[in-house]
């Protein structure tokens, strides 16, 4: 971006031609061809993905959540019902396509649409979503979703402690954007909150990049891939870390 000068000789922002605010997210299902990502629905999804949960019998998947883990499906339900019913954050269950079971959650949060910048978040895979193609999908069916909704700034913030999540970021395109010192309180601990985006000038080549990850031929017959999604999204990282 050129710089530009106010009669002041200030430096200024550049003019964002013909802005008009984004559009908030939709609530109808983003179906791709491995996974659905529907509005979550406590009555229809609870169960299916207290289950789903309870395979990581270790509880390291809410580690660095704000909540959880849950006892039993009741105490689930209750969060979920309290929680998750709102429009900011906005939730979802990712919902398998051949099973047509609930595997995992994400959520549109601090939606901006006057200024155009949303959020991705309270991500949490189950073991049966982990290191599938649908965990991908997913992830690229929002950000898609974004960006056609008007969205022009696609934020992904993590626990700094967080090395998977801060990986997975980058992996997925967002740019290294730094580190907010004690930014919160989290059950009991400090957190400084690492920070990525990308915008929706990068976008086009980062669609690119999943489609090709996405297409079939990009697998064999064992779903493995043969060019990892990295190979296509690294080179378009502003920044790393």
């Amino acid at each position: 971006m050129s710089q530009e000068l106010n009669h002041l000789n200030q430096p200024i922002g550049i003019v964002v031609p013909n802005w008009k605010p984004a559009s908030p997210p939709g609530h109808n299902p983003l179906a791709g061809k491995y996974c659905r990502v529907e509005r979550l629905d406590p009555t229809r999804h609870a169960a299916e993905l207290f289950e789903a949960n309870a395979v990581d019998q270790t509880g390291a998947n809410w580690t660095y959540l704000p909540y959880g883990p849950f006892a039993n499906l009741e105490d689930y339900k209750v969060w979920m019902n309290r929680d998750c019913r709102g429009a900011d954050p906005l939730f979802y269950a990712i919902v398998d396509q051949i099973t047509d079971v609930a595997v995992g959650v994400a959520s549109f949060l601090r939606i901006d649409p006057a200024n155009g910048s949303i959020e991705v978040g309270h991500i949490n895979y189950s073991p049966l979503l982990q290191r599938t193609i649908a965990a991908t999908e997913a992830m690229y069916l929002m950000m898609q979703h974004v960006f056609e909704q008007g969205y022009r700034r696609y934020e992904w913030k993590c626990n700094a402690l967080n090395l998977p999540s801060r990986i997975a970021a980058q992996r997925l395109g967002f740019s290294y954007e730094g580190v907010f010192r004690q930014a919160a309180v989290v059950k009991g601990r400090n957190r400084d909150t690492a920070w990525y985006a990308m915008i929706d000038a990068e976008w086009p080549a980062l669609q690119e990049g999943f489609r090709k990850w996405l297409d079939p031929e990009n697998f064999d017959a064992e779903r493995k891939q043969q060019t990892p999604l990295a190979t296509f999204t690294s080179p378009l990282l502003k920044a790393r870390g």
